[in-house]
């Protein structure tokens, strides 16, 4: 059973990403300690981002439950602290269409009222707890790489407009050129509500701060080590510097997951890099010669997708599905493929400095949606992954529903489509091999439709 399926590379829990987040991270102070000698508490968190933070505020917030949270890195130090900030509905590893096939349409429609949802906690979250998350428009685009591809888009918007109860409006390409940006490759698309873009690790760490000042416990640098249990039925989690007994534990690794902690989470998942490039700040002419001047995060309809936005400070993010190995120079070679489709899209900015690089993984499961709940033969254990790139309000509310479920001891209504620990993927030792045949099929169907 093994541990880790990239390199090591991706794992090195002591150092940050030298992203853009970091470098413009404000001054949120954490006691956040690392475990030290034996401790005790009623709530164990294995995981500091988004899930588990959301967890453990709400328990000690709404339930005054004793809880503690142990992150092997820095609070943040995952993907909550370096996707692309992104708060929008998604979260499955297929389309509304796709997925109505498969589950039919009114466990579709309870999935994306229950995103809607999402979404509108992050923000009810950010006023409740006074976090600073620079929160940036009030919708996503989606622009169309390929006239065939905008006849997808426009099957999304009837879908999403009439089915699910979505707001969304169709654009022409002069449509996008006008009101949003102009670019090489624009043949129409689409702009869609609720959805907002933000900064993910001030985010993360206000989100930490609330915990911690409604008395939750956190400990950074404290990676699991050993996940056990008493004859008394408590959990007993190790550290390097210490250990926890716990009398139940919420599993919140998402993409990093360890997966020889606990035999029931092998081969559930399988964690996808994705890599961010971010430029120097743009000039006034240099916005204008792209008509640039949305807010909105955007993405473009590519199946290995992109997903793009201007930042506050006017340098333009540009991020992208990563290589399939983790090795320091298959990043390089991320990084520049990056930036030469950046340079492709907006010629103008070609020249343009890359001030910022990093990666990290996003989390896709065997059953495609994101998994939540308690194990079937041990309840003690909760758990909340995979949310396929949309972990920044599917993350929120997962934390909040475990947190709801523990609190008042009944299941939370939680969509079908989510609910459940999923399909274990076949072959475990074989997941980089299917990962890397489905990128050269997507990258070969992104060239010819």
């Amino acid at each position: 059973m093994s541990k880790r399926l990239y390199d090591d590379n991706l794992y090195l829990f002591d150092t940050p990403q030298r992203s853009y987040w970091e470098a413009t991270a404000g001054n949120t102070r954490l006691d956040a300690s690392p475990l030290k000698g034996d401790q005790s508490c009623d709530v164990a968190v294995i995981g500091g981002g988004y899930t588990g933070l959301s967890a453990a505020l709400h328990l000690a917030r709404d339930y005054n439950i004793d809880v503690r949270v142990l992150e092997a890195g820095h609070i943040g130090w995952g993907a909550s602290g370096r996707n692309g900030g992104f708060c929008c509905p998604g979260g499955t590893g297929v389309d509304s269409h796709d997925m109505t096939r498969m589950v039919g349409l009114e466990a579709v429609r309870e999935y994306y009222r229950a995103q809607v949802q999402a979404v509108e906690l992050v923000r009810a979250l950010a006023e409740e707890e006074a976090i600073d998350l620079q929160s940036q428009g009030d919708a996503e685009l989606v622009v169309a790489h390929t006239a065939k591809a905008f006849d997808r888009i426009k099957r999304d918007h009837n879908m999403m407009s009439t089915q699910l109860g979505l707001e969304s409006e169709l654009l022409s390409p002069g449509d996008v050129r006008e009101r949003y940006y102009d670019s090489a490759e624009n043949h129409g698309g689409l702009v869609s509500k609720p959805a907002f873009g933000l900064h993910p690790l001030r985010y993360c760490q206000g989100l930490a701060a609330a915990a911690e000042r409604r008395g939750a416990v956190l400990h950074q640098h404290s990676e699991v080590l050993n996940w056990s249990k008493t004859e008394d039925g408590n959990h007993r989690l190790s550290t390097a510097g210490g250990m926890i007994k716990a009398r139940r534990v919420i599993f919140a690794a998402n993409g990093f997951m360890p997966e020889d902690l606990h035999e029931k989470f092998y081969a559930r998942t399988l964690p996808v890099i994705s890599a961010i490039i971010v430029t120097r700040p743009l000039s006034d002419d240099e916005r204008a010669a792209h008509r640039w001047v949305t807010q909105h995060p955007a993405i473009n309809s590519r199946r290995i997708l992109n997903y793009f936005r201007m930042l506050p400070d006017n340098r333009f993010m540009f991020g992208g599905r990563g290589h399939t190995t983790g090795h320091p120079q298959g990043e390089r070679e991320t990084y520049r493929r990056l930036q030469n489709l950046l340079a492709e899209l907006w010629p103008h900015w070609a020249q343009a400095e890359i001030e910022y690089r990093w990666h990290g993984l996003i989390c896709m499961t065997g059953s495609l949606s994101p998994a939540l709940g308690q194990l079937d033969d041990d309840s003690s254990v909760l758990f909340a992954h995979g949310y396929h790139g949309n972990g920044v309000n599917n993350a929120t509310w997962s934390g909040k529903q475990l947190a709801d479920w523990i609190g008042t001891g009944s299941s939370p209504e939680l969509p079908g489509i989510m609910r459940g620990i999923g399909r274990k993927y076949p072959l475990a030792g074989m997941r980089l091999k299917y990962l890397q045949l489905g990128i050269a099929v997507s990258s070969w169907l992104d060239r010819t439709r």
